[in-house]
């Protein structure tokens, strides 16, 4: 069942068009040789181009078209091979030429998909419209006196690339399946860190409310968002609020809003502009962008496996579910680690310890799984030894636990506490004898037809051997001791 809002005159549903603001990774500014480090001391990564200063030229930066290509390409994609800069004219005190350098009618990156799983399982495509090249602003800090604002430029000319989804998305849910996937596809790639909290992934979001088979009616954007949490809250707000204004016969206004996720509202910023507004026209500073097919070929060729991908071969080589295998691309790291112990060895194990006991102490010791006290040659050794029988599945969990704790690796701790696994079948023999001498009654309870208490027995066994015993074995050795 899809996402609605129920008003009084009827059934609504939202309609949602999403504009990432991706921070490209490269070491310089699009169009400046300038730093883009992330936290150093304002406008000390400013350069004479970035500052706007009279006769200073633009020159592109190699890599953030590259980056821009991975990324179409990593969408699925149209790459044109023609693309060229405009002017977006706008006077704002963090813009130091008084306009933005952006693509308008030839953008680098034509149409493309995202598939996207939601929780019940469905899987959707959201149309891609569109990626662009262009520079980032600079920052206005309103903090730092009572009565002066002050503005840092080290944001100013950093390469963002513009992701413009269609707009296909109709539930909160969705919209936070795209980004998600979205962020996913760039840290995979390479292009984009997706770290939010930075600024380095913003979103804008274009909601509007229609009834079942109307047109589209007037949309609202909502600048700037930096959370998935916060834009899913936002589509809420926004829609509630449309539905409200037409069911009172009122007229949304097509404007630019602010969320306020204090509040749990949306608010007005300022009336929104359409294209005539910023008197677009072609740089006159920079030619045309035009590409060698040759060179997005060869850009093709290396791009690495996608998160689609790499689960569908988790699924296919190692013989796990397709929910397991989503958790464990989910990120590159997980994915990287979990191969590691996976490959040679029993998949479906590896991705329970993975997924089971290293995340939880990843998450009870404050990790991640870069900083993992396991290391992913380890945890394959320690499998190694149940796969081996020198350590049964409970006497794991105690060795993992000491891996955890102390960072030794698994033989050692075997070794230093004793706890090789007891296949000897004389002394699997003399334990459940010693059981079954201790426990005449429930001997006699089985041996009238109690089977259930087989489990009752095995319990006894392991207890009697410290859990060393293989439990294979001891059930084995069990039934015939039993029903001697």
């Amino acid at each position: 069942m899809s996402y609605t809002i129920e008003g009084r005159t009827g059934t609504w549903e939202i309609v949602v068009g999403l504009e990432v603001h991706a921070q490209v990774i490269s070491h310089s500014k699009l169009f400046s040789g300038a730093s883009t480090t992330f936290g150093g001391d304002p406008n000390t990564q400013v350069s004479l181009v970035d500052a706007a200063f009279p006769g200073m030229l633009p020159v592109i930066n190699h890599e953030c078209v590259a980056q821009a290509i991975r990324t179409g390409l990593g969408l699925n994609a149209q790459i044109n091979l023609f693309s060229r800069f405009d002017r977006k004219n706008y006077f704002y005190a963090d813009l130091p030429q008084g306009y933005q350098i952006s693509q308008f009618e030839h953008p680098i990156v034509g149409k493309g998909t995202i598939s996207i799983e939601l929780q019940n399982g469905d899987v959707r495509e959201i149309g891609i419209t569109r990626l662009h090249l262009e520079q980032d602003a600079g920052k206005l800090l309103h903090d730092q006196d009572p009565t002066k604002s002050f503005v840092d430029l080290n944001r100013s000319g950093v390469a963002l690339m513009e992701i413009v989804s269609e707009p296909d998305i109709r539930e909160p849910e969705e919209a936070g399946a795209y980004l998600r996937k979205l962020r996913q596809i760039l840290r995979y790639l390479g292009t984009c860190d997706g770290n939010m909290e930075e600024g380095s992934m913003r979103a804008d979001v274009n909601v509007s409310v229609r009834k079942a088979g109307e047109p589209f009616r007037t949309r609202c954007e909502i600048k700037n968002v930096n959370s998935i949490r916060f834009v899913m809250q936002a589509i809420e707000v926004e829609a509630a609020r449309q539905v409200e204004i037409w069911e009172n016969g009122g007229e949304v206004d097509q404007e630019t809003r602010l969320f306020d996720p204090g509040r749990g509202e949306t608010r007005t910023m300022r009336s929104k502009e359409d294209a005539h507004d910023y008197r677009y026209f072609p740089d006159p500073d920079l030619l045309p962008l035009v590409l060698e097919q040759a060179w997005v070929d060869e850009l093709a060729t290396k791009l690495p496996e996608l998160p689609d991908a790499k689960r569908a071969r988790f699924q296919a080589e190692y013989g796990i579910a397709f929910y397991d295998a989503g958790v464990l691309i989910a990120e590159q790291a997980v994915a990287d680690y979990y191969e590691a112990v996976a490959r040679g060895r029993d998949g479906k194990l590896a991705a329970t310890w993975v997924m089971g006991d290293l995340f939880a102490a990843l998450n009870r010791t404050s990790n991640t799984i870069e900083t993992s006290p396991v290391s992913a040659d380890a945890l394959g050794k320690m499998l190694d030894l149940i796969a081996d029988k020198t350590i049964n599945g409970k006497i794991a969990k105690e060795v993992f636990e000491d891996m955890v704790e102390t960072g030794e690796s698994p033989d050692a701790i075997v070794e230093k506490k004793g706890l090789r696994q007891v296949t000897d079948t004389g002394a699997i023999d003399a334990a459940i004898t010693a059981v079954l001498e201790k426990h005449p009654d429930k001997l006699a309870e089985y041996r009238s037809g109690k089977d259930k208490l087989f489990g009752f027995f095995v319990g006894q066994v392991m207890k009697e051997t410290k859990g060393k015993a293989n439990p294979a074995m001891v059930n084995e050795a069990l039934k015939t001791h039993l029903d001697a």
